[in-house]
């Protein structure tokens, strides 16, 4: 099984942004906890991260048959975007939607996800643990499709 994490604008400031709502622990750390864990479970990920929108649009269609699951934390392109959201529905991949904030309990704006629309599940409020919690969940869904 292949897994595709993918970060969008201002995930790279981990412990440096907002630490009161996304946390201390680094990008570092969130990346190296999303390979250990891939590894303990014997799948293949790979991680991206890009500022920019057109960016991520290309890394989602990149993953059109040479991956199983998407990971994706779109960043502020949740609330505005929905080039990624039509990229995300072309690809025929489950993809799951993850926020280390709980988005829900936040501003109003946030309260929009155009990604939402593709996605299998979201996870939010659970800091970087939310990632490997995505993961296990595309995990199990294989699983249970097999």
């Amino acid at each position: 099984m292949k897994i595709k994490v993918i970060n969008g604008p201002n995930i790279n400031m981990l412990g440096i942004r907002e630490p009161g709502i996304y946390g201390s622990e680094n990008f570092k750390t969130l990346i190296t906890n999303v390979k250990k864990y891939a590894k303990e479970k014997g799948i293949k990920v790979s991680c991206y991260q890009s500022n920019h929108e057109g960016d991520l649009v290309t890394a989602i269609q990149k993953c059109y048959g040479k991956y199983d699951g998407i990971v994706i934390n779109p960043g502020a392109y949740t609330h505005t975007s929905i080039a990624i959201l039509d990229a995300a529905k072309a690809v025929k991949i489950p993809v799951v939607e993850v926020h280390i904030s709980k988005v829900e309990e936040r501003e109003d704006f946030r309260q929009i996800s155009y990604i939402r629309h593709a996605c299998v599940k979201t996870i939010t409020g659970h800091g970087i643990a939310g990632y490997t919690e995505a993961i296990q969940f595309l995990i199990d869904e294989a699983k249970n499709d097999n």
